[in-house]
């Protein structure tokens, strides 16, 4: 009887400690909201411009889309009206080739004088294998659930990727990763294509009832035969091994490669500032690729249908990764519960929740683990920096998971060397896609380009990528 009142007490005791708590943080929310002034207003308004100014033109460019519904405009008037929206991707792919070099050379060679060590190489190992568990996650995901099923409308409708066998596929993949011409792989992807040939067979005859001839003949058939040939578009995947190894070089070359290194990190720089200046036209030309897109779709209802689908996809495979995945690494490696650990975390999430960047939780991630959970500076100063550079979970599996996406939605069946395609190029992408909001949306036109998928269907998921980017950079923090 008095183990049954201690348990109760205790009960009453928890449940008063949540109360107060609760009370407690009520009040502060409260005095917070009463002393915000002007300036603290004016003040978000200039931090999360581009964020507020993103949003609107998605809520802009749906209404206009369904407002120009009812006119019924023909395919020439939709192009035109589309046209700020078609800048914007021709824009953005212009910067793929030099965003694609510089970022891989930069990253790589700075990984090596940072990764030089035990501790270093451990970093390595465990960022790469956890992005391709998450490409992998992505990928099987977006296969099992199929958001895209359905066909485009005859508007937008795209031909069929021609068949190759697997084997063909495979060796295109190992084609296109070591190109012969650095230059020809800037405008052009090897692809196995199929020719006919007459073959020519001497057959021996033989002794018959009938026939008391006995000699050769030649019989004559016709065969499929594999012949290599090249289709448009960048070789992302045989830019990003050669870039890859440029880089790790450079690295290993100490003071004898710092000038290509001070040469390549300033190419960088100078790309990364363009990007950031094309960054603010992307409100604009989002508005217009998202309201030219509604205008030209059949049916709305199967489209939204698709996005509802893709978006739940997406989230399903953030949180598999983020709650199943990395604390059962977590737990296999250290043997501790990986909850715990988790929860002095928790403002490094609130703040990547809060910012969508991950530079800007950088910071807050380092105190949190050195004050939370007692981790040695020494480990966080090193290891941190590494993960800002190599690691982005959430951004390689959204972007290999949009890839098929858009692939299904047009239809599309994509072989085992573009899937692995896919994989490949989104992980190296990841890598070298800067710590920034919306830096995604370049980095998808590399996915898209690398198998030859329509870049200007990135229009269908421009709505969901605000929300996807929260939770990607919510997972980032939990590396």
């Amino acid at each position: 009887m008095t183990q049954s009142n201690g348990e109760t007490c205790l009960q009453r005791s928890r449940v008063q400690q949540l109360r107060d708590g609760f009370t407690e943080r009520s009040q502060r929310a409260r005095n917070t909201v009463q002393n915000i002034s002007t300036d603290d207003v004016k003040g978000f308004f200039r931090r999360n411009a581009f964020v507020i100014l993103t949003i609107a033109a998605v809520v802009i460019g749906i209404i206009l889309g369904f407002g120009l519904r009812p006119y019924k405009m023909s395919y020439r008037e939709v192009k035109y009206f589309s046209f700020p929206g078609e800048l914007l991707l021709r824009m953005l792919q212009m910067l793929v080739l030099p965003l694609l070099v510089s970022s891989l050379i930069t990253g790589m060679a700075a990984l090596d004088s940072r990764a030089s060590g035990k501790m270093g190489g451990r970093a390595v190992v465990y960022y790469t294998t956890t992005t391709i568990i998450a490409v992998f996650i992505g990928i099987v995901m977006v296969l099992i659930i199929h958001p895209g099923r359905g066909s485009r409308d005859e508007f937008t409708k795209q031909e069929k990727i021609e068949h190759v066998s697997p084997a063909d596929a495979f060796l295109d993949l190992i084609r296109n990763m070591f190109p012969p011409n650095l230059v020809q792989a800037c405008t052009q992807q090897f692809k196995t294509q199929y020719g006919k040939r007459v073959v020519t067979v001497k057959v021996l005859v033989n002794e018959t009832l009938f026939s008391l001839n006995n000699g050769s003949q030649e019989l004559r058939r016709e065969e499929v035969i594999p012949v290599l040939g090249t289709v448009n578009g960048i070789n992302a995947l045989g830019l990003v091994v050669f870039s890859m190894c440029f880089g790790f070089i450079i690295g290993s070359m100490k003071e004898q490669g710092q000038p290509l290194r001070d040469f390549f990190d300033c190419l960088n720089e100078a790309i990364m500032r363009l990007v950031a200046i094309i960054m603010w036209y992307t409100p604009l030309g989002i508005l217009f690729l998202i309201a030219g897109k509604i205008v030209e779709m059949d049916d709305i209802s199967e489209m939204g249908g698709q996005l509802g689908m893709y978006t739940i996809t997406v989230i399903t495979g953030l949180l598999i990764h983020a709650v199943i995945v990395l604390p059962l690494l977590y737990f296999l490696v250290t043997r501790k519960n990986p909850f715990v650990f988790i929860a002095g975390l928790l403002q490094a999430l609130v703040t990547a929740l809060g910012t969508s960047s991950s530079s800007a939780t950088l910071p807050i991630t380092f105190k949190c683990l050195e004050e939370n959970n007692n981790v040695d500076k020494r480990v966080t100063r090193f290891v941190l920096p590494v993960g800002a550079t190599i690691n982005m979970d959430g951004t390689a599996l959204y972007e290999a998971l949009a890839a098929i996406f858009i692939a299904q939605v047009n239809d599309m069946d994509l072989n085992f060397g573009q899937i692995l395609t896919i994989s490949i190029t989104a992980t190296a992408a990841s890598i070298g896609a800067a710590g920034i909001p919306q830096a995604g949306l370049v980095t998808m036109v590399i996915v898209l380009t690398s198998v030859g998928l329509p870049t200007d269907d990135i229009s269908l998921i421009i709505a969901t990528i605000s929300t996807c980017d929260v939770l990607k950079t919510s997972e980032g923090a939990l590396m």
